[in-house]
């Protein structure tokens, strides 16, 4: 049973580097199962897919924060991490990693099966 648990900073000051690390249990990153993706929710709107990882070390972006967003692995320790720059009040949410089958569409949100139990990040001076 793939697990995951995201850990970082819970409060950002605007125009900071947003950082956080997904450490993944019960399955690889670099096998061709799954696919690692980092997923948030702000207050009073629905999910958003940030970005993916896959097996070989791709990343793809969602086109409307690429110019923002890293995602990075270390393989040694199974991790997968999340930058995303110039932070805003406006990317204040919960943001999660999560899993889905490498065959999956990678940015419909549904179709992800494992999930971190999300963090709380906050953007305030």
């Amino acid at each position: 049973q793939v697990q995951l648990q995201e850990s970082g900073p819970g409060l950002v000051k605007p125009s900071q580097t947003l950082s956080l690390t997904c450490t993944v249990s019960g399955g690889s990153i670099t096998t061709d199962d799954y696919a690692w993706s980092w997923i948030r929710q702000s207050p009073g709107k629905g999910l958003e897919w940030l970005g993916v990882i896959i097996y070989a070390g791709d990343t793809y972006y969602s086109p409307s924060l690429k110019s923002r967003t890293s995602i990075s692995r270390d393989t040694s320790k199974n991790q997968f991490s999340l930058q995303l720059s110039s932070v805003t009040p406006e990317d204040t949410a919960v943001y999660y990693c999560a899993a889905t089958y490498y065959c999956s569409d990678f940015v419909a949100i549904t179709e992800y099966k494992h999930w971190g139990q999300g963090t709380q990040v906050t953007v305030s001076s």
